[in-house]
């Protein structure tokens, strides 16, 4: 029999957009659970954002910028939303509540940078660990306030419908009532019981060989959400970030943000020659899927490993103040950015696509929401402007919590939905961990930047085979993280793939040659 958990609010992800959800539920005095499969809740996407948050205060020219990113694709009510109310919510909880200890200016302003395809300079940052301060400062805000529950992964959304003891259940509105959560230290699946359920899961990065994201984006909130019948869109748009280090082809990329560049960075081919004049008249500043094809380009016009971004020019002590974890990760690495270029490659960064939901966070399931990179509310269109990804997270974290806060919902009886049922079979952890591998490399080599109909429909082919071979054996083995995340990234793959063969048209971060 499962153990059975009660809670107003399921959150499932740690991010700024799950903690700023509940945060402003905490406030109203509601119950808020926040699960996460890491083994601590700092490690997400977020800590592991560089660059800065678009703090524009009704700046106007932020809505154009944001078209012309998306190549004039963005949902413009959710960009409406952004302008008019990011400012505010920034400064209530970023800065007032929970102190972020962002990078001010003698003069004792914020000190504001610019990134590509921003008009002027909106962006405010913590040296180049932005995500990381607001990370550590919510948390340090909630700690005490708000149940965790780490080292626990999510397996399923509970809906009536497909998890209802009775006949009758099926009848209901299509609802979430809560999740099936695998309890990784005990081995044990709970079963929680929610009001309220939200997905804050970020993206599906980790789904390639080459990526910028942790391990855990690997799109399970996604794969749930489309099992439970929420509505998935945009899923074949993935923005690949230009500039991540290169240290050899198998080595974890470390992202170089595009702050380097809007300050002043400039990239070179193997020749040292600088190249984005070529491709576009904003050159280091274009949006990031002309930089990152540019430089794919060059890479196998050279037959080279990578290009070089080259800060060298800039005073030495100022690059170690404004880049010190860069500065210190690329000198481990025996680089000197302030004498040579850092070897770079582009990486998978950011789903602009997920789980569709309204301008409230609300899915097509009752009682589901999706915030942060998870979700879809068509801000980003086809691709995403630089630094607005902190801020739709804290946004629609803190808009999504205002809808729950207008509404009751009384919790769903747990008695009339089934205990998860038990595998026995042991699983094969080194046939796991080649599935993996096999799906990144193929994702990349077929998913990747560049995709043609031959590619797709290749890597369509293998996934379909794999799931059917995952499907076989998972509901009778022993449960693990890495089967479930297994499960969900063959899902996920299947999703982008499908995505990227019914649309003909190369637009913002998705390119196909024919």
């Amino acid at each position: 029999m499962n153990k059975v958990i009660n809670t107003e609010n399921l959150i499932i992800g740690s991010g700024i957009a799950g903690l700023t959800t509940a945060l402003k539920l905490h406030e109203a005095g509601k119950q808020v659970t926040i699960l996460t499969r890491e083994n601590t809740p700092e490690q997400t996407n977020t800590s592991w954002a560089q660059g800065g948050i678009v703090f524009g205060e009704k700046d106007d020219s932020l809505i154009d910028d944001l078209q012309k990113a998306s190549s004039h694709t963005s949902n413009l009510a959710a960009a409406e939303i952004l302008l008019e109310r990011s400012g505010a919510i920034l400064k209530e909880v970023l800065i007032d509540k929970v102190k972020t200890p962002f990078t001010m200016e003698e003069t004792g302003e914020l000190s504001l940078t610019k990134e590509a395809a921003h008009s002027i300079e909106r962006i405010i940052y913590h040296a180049d660990q932005t995500g990381k301060a607001i990370q550590i400062a919510l948390l340090n805000y909630l700690k005490d306030k708000v149940e965790f529950l780490t080292s626990h992964t999510a397996i399923d959304l509970i809906t009536p419908y497909h998890h209802g003891k009775e006949l009758n259940q099926r009848y209901e509105d299509l609802s979430v009532v809560g999740a099936y959560v695998f309890d990784q230290k005990n081995s044990q699946v709970k079963k929680i019981i929610a009001g309220n359920t939200i997905l804050a899961t970020g993206g599906v990065g980790s789904l390639y060989s080459n990526h910028s994201n942790t391990e855990g984006a690997r799109g399970d909130g996604h794969a749930m959400a489309y099992r439970a019948g929420a509505f998935v869109t945009n899923m074949e748009f993935i923005q690949f970030h230009p500039t991540t280090f290169y240290l050899h082809s198998t080595s974890k990329r470390f992202l170089i943000t595009e702050a380097l560049r809007g300050e002043g960075g400039i990239l070179l081919n193997q020749k040292g020659e600088a190249f984005m004049e070529k491709y576009h008249p904003d050159k280091e500043l274009a949006s990031r899927d002309i930089v990152s094809r540019a430089i794919i380009t060059e890479m196998i016009n050279d037959k080279a490993d990578c290009v070089y971004l080259d800060i060298s020019h800039r005073n030495s002590d100022w690059l170690k103040e404004r880049f010190p974890t860069i500065y210190e990760y690329c000198l481990r690495h025996k680089v000197d950015l302030t004498k040579e270029p850092i070897p770079v490659v582009p990486a998978a960064h950011y789903s602009c696509g997920g789980v569709k939901t309204d301008l409230r966070g609300r899915t097509n399931l009752e009682n589901l929401y999706a915030v942060g990179e998870v979700a879809c509310t068509g801000l980003h269109g086809a691709n995403r402007l630089a630094s607005t990804s902190l801020l739709e997270g804290l946004t629609w974290g803190y808009i999504a919590a205002e809808d729950i806060l207008s509404k009751t919902n009384p919790l769903y009886q747990g008695e009339s939905i089934k205990d998860w049922e038990y595998g026995i079979e042991e699983v094969d952890y080194a046939l796991i961990a080649q599935d993996v591998a096999t799906l990144k490399q193929s994702m990349w080599n077929y998913v990747g930047v560049i995709r043609s109909k031959n590619r797709l429909s290749r890597a369509r082919a293998m996934f379909y085979e794999l799931q059917d071979e995952v499907s076989r054996f998972y509901k009778y083995a022993k449960l693990s993280d890495e089967l479930i995340g297994l499960k969900s990234r063959v899902e996920v793959a299947l999703m982008i793939c499908n995505a990227s063969l019914r649309n003909k048209i190369s637009l913002g971060c998705f390119y196909r040659k024919d």
